[in-house]
């Protein structure tokens, strides 16, 4: 068979294939349906496969960064890699940067494979050359080289391998053009299920019973539901654990939605950017039960301040290194949170709880729920519909509109903070963030992977008018490819964070805060997206359903106060604060 010809996931017995064909096939192996990428020289052979490969489709991005964020979106929302191709070595693959840095912070599978330079080119300061591995070592979980074109599909099998091994998380492979274009002999290509393990870690008996022990005394306990169990899909683990012990659930930030927001027990997201109702059962908790998450700086900026030191914690997490990292640990349980959350619930009902204990902890939980209802109420009731458009009156706009059903990412900045738990999420993973990273631009590609990954549900982008400015291009993407998200921007017409902090510590001496945009709606219209405006808050439920219903990618610019704003990070300028 000829190096160039087509081939089939179901072919059988040896082929000789070029390096390209051969990545195409372990790609098919992997069962990857789609592909977001730049075309670039260094990769023309692997393009080539990909266009006789009708089992995958390709998805021409605008810039490699934000089409790292599509595959970041994708994998999020699947559960399985998401594959970004830079086409061109050099700057081609140095744009994939931020998306992988902020893949890892997510602990996001992505795959990104790069093309570069000829081998015989390495350490000859030639066209594009730039050290690859050096340059993403630090931000993946694993970078390498592939060394010769018979090793292709034994390298592509470690990417996706090593992704998809808990913890989850981005890697790199570069590419080289003497290995796309060299040929080589092939075997059939491996599956997944060949070579990649099938169970998950379960707790000991010995810690099961040490932690029914304790959580049987526990007279105010509360579970912290994180990453691992959103990212497993462990809402019903999660909820079954709470039933079982009659405990609130509060959220780790930017997974608001671990748990469905309409559940009595789903106290929201807690911490330092949480709501009061969740931060505070988390500074009072007896018990607290980290499922699934690392107690990291977003939920508690590494302080007592946002966790009761005289709590006794149950941490379970599937990477060892994060269990008692931050705060001292009672009982340290390496697992996966939902497979340790149904062994917690089958080891509760085999031990009856104690009368007194569990009357305390019917008391702890109905004043929760009544603060809790209090607290809704209150933030409807609140909502000021002033004009200028203020952001309490454009989130109950938006919770009012938005479809139970719509999947919503966020960038980094003051208004998307604000809207992590301003915002309903009714269903688990509905909910996409820059997490730890706080990336600004990450919001409206992360939408377009999603969407394509569940192109049946709404998908609904909220981003500042500054990291809109940064992506816009790719609505030439959403528009070639029929990708039909709404992006919300909020335009208040300068970097609301930074300009919140000059204005509160820094004496109102603004600099490089305020931002012009032209209309963002009829940016949209030229591209061949559909774009709306509101200026007032009561036309913002119109908007956005003319939006969802247009059968096309939609943008819709808000026009918010830009004298809105809020500092955050006040514990970052403690030194500053005059009244701290």
């Amino acid at each position: 068979m000829s190096v160039s010809s087509t081939t089939s996931a179901a072919s059988t017995g040896p082929r000789e294939l070029s390096g390209g064909l051969a990545a195409v096939e372990a790609l098919k192996a992997e069962g990857i349906q789609h592909v977001f990428g730049l075309i670039g020289s260094a990769t023309m052979e692997l393009f080539d496969g990909l266009y006789l490969a009708d089992e995958i489709d390709f998805i021409g991005v605008r810039d490699e960064r934000t089409g790292t964020h599509m595959a970041d979106g994708y994998a999020r929302a699947t559960g399985q890699a998401g594959v970004i191709l830079a086409g061109q070595n050099g700057p081609g693959s140095t744009n994939l940067v931020t998306g992988l840095a902020q893949a890892k912070a997510a602990y996001s599978p992505v795959v990104a494979i790069a093309g570069s330079l000829a081998s015989g080119h390495v350490y000859r300061d030639a066209f594009q050359e730039v050290d690859q591995e050096s340059v993403f070592r630090p931000i993946t979980k694993k970078t390498w080289t592939v060394p010769s074109t018979d090793r292709v599909p034994e390298m592509f099998r470690e990417a996706f391998r090593t992704a998809l091994a808990p913890r989850t998380g981005p890697v790199q492979l570069n590419v080289p053009r003497d290995v796309l274009a060299g040929s080589a002999t092939f075997e059939s290509f491996a599956s997944p299920a060949d070579y990649r393990p099938l169970t998950k870690p379960a707790a000991s008996e010995a810690a099961i019973e040490q932690a029914v022990a304790l959580l049987r005394s526990a007279k105010s306990p509360v579970i912290i539901a994180g990453g691992g169990i959103k990212n497993t899909g462990g809402h019903a683990e999660a909820l079954a654990l709470a039933e079982a012990l009659n405990a609130p659930v509060a959220t780790s930030p930017g997974h608001g939605d671990a748990i469905a927001f309409g559940h009595a027990l789903n106290a929201g997201q807690m911490g330092p950017r949480g709501n009061p109702v969740a931060s505070r059962l988390v500074k009072e908790a007896d018990v607290i039960v980290a499922l699934g998450t690392r107690l990291g700086f977003n939920s508690t900026f590494y302080s007592y301040d946002n966790i009761n030191r005289d709590a006794r914690i149950v941490q379970i997490e599937i990477e060892p290194t994060a269990i008692g990292r931050f705060f001292p640990v009672e009982i340290g349980i390496w697992g996966d949170a939902p497979t340790v959350a149904r062994q917690l619930v089958a080891a509760l009902a085999k031990n009856a709880a104690i009368d007194d204990v569990e009357q305390q902890v019917a008391e702890w939980t109905e004043a929760y729920k009544a603060e809790r209802v209090r607290y809704l109420d209150d933030r409807d009731q609140q909502a000021d519909d002033a004009f200028p458009i203020v952001p309490s009156g454009m989130f109950k706009a938006l919770r009012d509109v938005l479809p139970h059903d719509a999947a919503i990412t966020l960038d980094a900045g003051t208004l998307c903070l604000q809207a992590t738990d301003a915002l309903n999420y009714w269903q688990p993973q509905s909910l996409y963030t820059p997490l730890d990273f706080g990336l600004v631009g990450f919001s409206f590609a992360a939408g377009l992977g999603i969407k394509v990954a569940q192109p049946e549900r709404p998908v609904v982008s909220l981003m500042g008018d500054g990291g809109f400015g940064m992506t816009l291009s790719e609505l030439s993407t959403a528009v070639s490819y029929g990708i039909n998200t709404v992006t919300v921007v909020m335009n208040n017409q300068c970097w609301g964070a930074e300009k919140a902090y000059q204005r509160d510590f820094f004496d109102e001496r603004y600099i490089g805060a305020d931002i012009s945009s032209p209309p963002f709606d009829k940016v949209a219209e030229l591209y061949g997206a559909a774009g709306y405006r509101a200026e007032r808050t009561s036309e913002i439920g119109e908007a956005i359903e003319a939006a969802l219903a247009c059968g096309r990618p939609a943008v819709v610019d808000i026009a918010v106060d830009p004298d809105a704003l809020y500092s955050f990070r006040r514990d970052s300028f403690k030194h500053r604060d005059p009244d701290a």
